[in-house]
């Protein structure tokens, strides 16, 4: 049942940006110890710090805990000239994880992608169940029909994507996705593609466990990204 309750707002891609690091973090830090925060360090450093300096105070100015503070120096400032921008930080976003993943993954080989896919998946669930309370907030079922109205990261004109809906599924399709023509801009595609095989998987997960996403193309290899959202078994969890 809907309410007259207005829409939570959106995260910012800041926020967002410094909560994936930290899920990175964790994983990282888990399969390999403390030790491995150095190759993280080398990664934020390789992104630049001035850049993470911003992220990371805008992060904290938006209430979000976070680790990225903790990899900068105490005299680190944003370079002149670098200012909040809606549009730059999706490609930030992608450069930082690339930068970040390939420390780890250069480092630990196979067991480093299996580190970053673990913290791309809790960071996906988290945010999942986030959009699942942003519907309950509005007195909706966290059922398929409210998964992308309810979505926590806004879309700007950087994403290009069309969305089919028919009974029990979503066919998407993404012709134009700031992170993935970033990683293939920045021959990082290997790195990315870590990112790209999890999250939405674990986003939809988080909302509900029962939806099944397919992601069978993917704008670093056939560029374009094509998903099916198919809400198996259950019906979304009643929130009157």
């Amino acid at each position: 049942m809907s309410t007259n309750r207005q829409p939570l707002p959106t995260l910012s891609m800041y926020s967002i940006t410094a909560k994936l690091i930290t899920h990175l973090e964790s994983a990282i830090t888990k399969e390999f110890g403390e030790g491995a925060k150095s190759f993280i360090r080398n990664g934020i450093e390789a992104f630049g710090l001035a850049r993470a300096k911003l992220i990371s105070d805008q992060a904290t100015f938006e209430g979000e805990i976070h680790c990225l503070a903790s990899y900068l120096p105490n005299h680190t400032v944003a370079t002149k000239g670098l200012e909040l921008d809606q549009q730059s930080i999706y490609p930030w976003m992608a450069q930082l994880f690339a930068h970040v993943t390939k420390e780890i993954v250069d480092h630990y080989g196979e067991a480093g992608k299996h580190a970053v896919r673990e913290g791309v998946r809790t960071f996906g669930e988290v945010r999942g169940q986030g959009i699942a309370k942003r519907a309950k907030h509005m007195g909706y079922a966290n059922d398929l029909e409210q998964y992308l109205p309810n979505y926590d990261m806004g879309r700007s004109d950087l994403f290009e994507f069309e969305n089919v809906f028919t009974e029990g599924n979503i066919d998407q399709t993404f012709t134009k996705c700031p992170f993935g023509q970033q990683w293939v801009d920045d021959e990082m595609g290997e790195y990315g593609i870590l990112y790209c095989e999890m999250i939405d998987p674990a986003v939809a997960k988080g909302f509900n466990p029962d939806i099944e996403v397919e992601h069978d193309q993917y704008v670093i290899k056939e560029g374009v990204c094509h998903f099916q959202f198919t809400l198996k078994g259950k019906k979304g969890k009643s929130n009157d």
